[in-house]
């Protein structure tokens, strides 16, 4: 059951008529609460800034950039198939949208899926790389779905000497390209064995039997976050493939100019790519912030398989502090249960947080105050 059966899955869920809405910020109850950056959009999900703008993207694959007052198109790209782009922006002000594999799960990606550009204001948005194409070349040799070249690029993150951090959830792998689009694997990730967890239908939508709890399954990594931290680490984000088991999603630190690493649950400490935290559940987007935090996004912190049988419960945004000897500490939780399916999320240079939700139906961009 991989991410992209799961992604148009969702998909269908909204197109059904689903009416998904963030929750009102309660600054009474919560230590933090959240305020519209900007409103009426379909679908947000991806979020960068650059000086004093805040850069979105949402389904019809549009990026804009808000001052928090209005908002101007950046432009639009092909492929996105129903699902909005990862977006990041560089130091330089240019932005980079990441196409995911697009179309019904199955069939040929559309024209533009699996793709990076980089989009500036006044100009058409340019081809980089075709990640699918290189994943074909490039297989996964822990793929638990016998298809092991299958590519769904959903995490981007863009590095200050204008290479680009691209995390594959198809592949389990993270990806550097270059300018010229050249590719490099920087890491693959390994599957960890999990336990179906308690609670689960008998059977799936389809009418196929579920496992029973406790059955333990290998669950593939599913790579679908990156960022920079503060550090200059690379910091990579899970969602964990079926059963989902919540607590079971982690964040890897991979040493910068890795070629080749791996990310072993079974050896966590070893090597370039080591286990930085663990214990989430779901995530879909990384947010490297100020003094070595990391905002990390939960689509459903019931996880996205309980989402997709049972419907939304709420989805979870958390600081992770930094602990000793290159490890998470502290966690915090930000507008607890104020968020319904968040899609991604960026800090600015002064440390302030945005945050999009929900991914699927109508939204909004918001500024976090914590």
């Amino acid at each position: 059951m991989g991410v992209r059966t799961r992604v148009a899955a969702l998909a269908a869920l909204t197109l059904a008529g689903s009416l998904l809405v963030a929750g009102q910020a309660d600054a009474g109850s919560h230590s933090s609460s959240l305020k519209p950056v900007a409103t009426g959009l379909n679908g947000p999900r991806g979020v960068s800034t650059y000086k004093n703008f805040v850069i979105y993207s949402v389904t019809d694959g549009s990026v804009y950039v808000t001052d928090r007052r209005r908002s101007v198109k950046l432009g639009t790209v092909p492929g996105t198939g129903g699902f909005p782009p990862a977006i990041d922006t560089n130091k330089w002000g240019t932005t980079y949208a990441l196409t995911g594999a697009g179309g019904e799960p199955g069939q040929p990606p559309v024209p533009g899926a699996t793709t990076l550009y980089r989009m500036r204001y006044g100009k058409s948005p340019v081809k980089i790389a075709d990640i699918g194409a290189y994943q074909k070349k490039d297989p996964d040799p822990y793929d638990q779905e016998n298809n092991p070249t299958d590519s769904n690029p959903f995490g981007v993150a863009a590095l200050s000497d204008g290479t680009v951090l691209v995390s594959d959830a198809a592949g389990n792998d993270l990806l550097r390209v270059w300018p010229n689009g050249h590719i490099k694997t920087v890491a693959r990730l390994k599957p960890r064995t999990v336990k179906v967890p308690s609670g689960l239908p008998a059977t799936d939508p389809d009418g196929n039997p579920l496992p029973p709890a406790g059955t333990p399954i290998l669950a593939e990594a599913v790579a679908t976050s990156v960022t920079v931290g503060s550090d200059g680490y690379w910091y990579v984000g899970e969602l964990r493939g079926f059963p989902a088991t919540p607590g079971t999603s982690q964040i890897w630190r991979i040493k910068p100019g890795s070629v080749g690493a791996t990310c072993d649950p079974l050896k966590p400490a070893k090597g370039n790519c080591q286990r930085y935290a663990d214990g989430y559940t779901s995530i879909v987007d990384l947010a490297g912030g100020p003094r070595g935090t990391l905002a990390v996004v939960e689509l459903d912190k019931a996880s996205w398989l309980r989402f997709e049988l049972t419907g939304p419960t709420h989805g979870g945004l958390f600081l992770q502090y930094p602990g000793r000897n290159h490890r998470g500490g502290y966690v915090r939780e930000l507008v607890k249960d104020q968020l319904t399916l968040p899609g991604g999320a960026g800090f600015n240079r002064w440390g302030e947080l945005f945050v999009s939700a929900p991914v699927f139906g109508p939204g909004a961009v918001y500024k976090v105050r914590y």
